[in-house]
């Protein structure tokens, strides 16, 4: 069970904020543990709250965390990134960056995951599934495994699965199925994150946001989520509609 609660005061002032303990904070950022006190020592992350031993991570420092891992992704060096946020900071714009990129990331991804025993889901699957399965299921993410326990991140598409495996389909063509989404899904991200950029953010990049940027950027982010899920789930839906009319048509006139 996670140890992330909410505090009526977090680690960099805001109330009902989440802790993290140290782990928990680096797997939300994606980071390993080690770089925690490198970035520290650096200059680049706040120390955390202490409460006896427990140390203690605010959202403040997991936008921080995760807007480190961007700017490394896109060339600088550590120190420069120690440099731009201290640049940042001085300019009282450190706030309303974090703000924006915490706006940013959030609220893609609504799902709710399910956990069970590898008994368990050998007992849902039978023997439709096999260890090739499911290891191949963890390379695409679709589980993780811990010792004897596998979650499911996402509830829908377990149900999914379920659902074609129950009807004849196998489970290594789903899973090859599900691979070709993800890429397709990527390249559709890459698109969208692409125009975003390039139309709404502008040339000059997070280096130079006045608040009003940062407001304009914020709300276009809040309009663009329902918007490309909407688009992705209509064109999908349409692209079906007339590949199932298809089918339809071609089994009726090998029927004759």
């Amino acid at each position: 069970m996670s140890s992330q609660v909410q505090a009526g005061e977090g680690t960099g002032g805001h109330g009902n904020a989440t802790r993290y303990r140290r782990e928990e904070v680096a797997l939300a950022a994606g980071v390993k543990v080690r770089n925690l006190r490198y970035y520290q020592e650096r200059g680049l992350l706040p120390p955390p709250r202490r409460e006896g031993r427990i140390a203690w991570y605010s959202d403040d420092h997991l936008a921080r965390l995760r807007l480190i891992s961007d700017l490394l992704g896109r060339g600088y060096t550590v120190k420069g990134i120690a440099e731009l946020l201290r640049a940042w900071e001085e300019g009282g714009g450190i706030g309303r960056l974090l703000g924006l990129e915490r706006e940013m990331t959030r609220g893609w991804v609504h799902e709710d995951p399910v956990t069970m025993t590898l008994a368990e889901l050998r007992a849902l699957f039978g023997p439709a599934a096999t260890p090739q399965d499911t290891r191949r299921a963890a390379q695409l993410r679709y589980v993780t495994i811990d010792g004897d326990t596998v979650t499911f991140p996402s509830r829908g598409l377990l149900e999914a699965t379920v659902a074609l495996v129950r009807q004849g389909v196998p489970l290594a063509e789903i899973l090859d199925a599900g691979d070709f989404v993800q890429t397709q899904a990527a390249a559709l991200a890459d698109r969208f994150v692409g125009m975003f950029r390039l139309h709404v953010i502008g040339a000059e990049g997070l280096e130079h946001l006045s608040a009003t940027r940062v407001q304009h950027i914020t709300e276009a982010v809040a309009a663009l989520r329902p918007v490309a899920g909407e688009v992705v789930a209509s064109e999908f839906a349409r692209a079906m509609a007339r590949r199932v009319e298809a089918e339809v048509a071609e089994l009726l006139r090998t029927e004759r």
